[in-house]
């Protein structure tokens, strides 16, 4: 896989978790307050980079690829059989359809009624934000360390189209 498909791959995959992180924020800012949004949004940021930083260059070092691939792949199998299997029961009627919509319009509700922000700040809005943000953030260092583990510098385009989505 040449470098720029390999970027280009990343960057698409790690734009979709984003853009989710982006709503999250948006959604926390409209219904709480812009300041523990974006807080709570650079402190997830903060967060990921230092985990990033500090168990990334451990993870390359100290684990075998062939046991990193067989992980990662483990993980990602495991989630997308979750996945699978709700979509086969969404689409046998079994489980109802998402209406996304609705489920927009109750997680508002709920940061609304979450009440008043105390003196010391909004701890309902930055904790939203930031799990938010570091949920989809770690779903990004998934991503990065499965394209990357494709080759040689795989890592070095993996993470330029991760941090180009961003």
């Amino acid at each position: 896989m040449t470098g720029w498909l390999l970027a280009g791959t990343t960057f698409l995959a790690s734009g979709v978790e984003a853009v989710e992180a982006l709503t999250i924020v948006l959604a926390v800012g409209f219904a709480r307050s812009w300041r523990p949004a974006l807080s709570g949004a650079a402190w997830a940021t903060i967060a990921i980079l230092a985990i990033i930083a500090i168990l990334g260059p451990a993870i390359i070092h100290y684990v075998p690829l062939a046991a990193l691939k067989l992980g990662v792949g483990l993980f990602l199998m495991l989630f997308g059989l979750a996945w699978l299997r709700k979509a086969v029961l969404r689409y046998s009627g079994r489980k109802s359809l998402h209406d996304e919509e609705a489920i927009y319009r109750r997680e508002y509700d709920a940061l609304c009624a979450g009440g008043a922000a105390a003196p010391r700040g909004d701890r309902i809005g930055f904790l939203t934000a930031f799990n938010g943000v570091f949920l989809e953030g770690l779903e990004v260092a998934v991503i990065v360390v499965t394209f990357g583990a494709a080759g040689a510098h795989g890592f070095v385009w993996s993470a330029l189209g991760a941090a180009a989505a961003a």
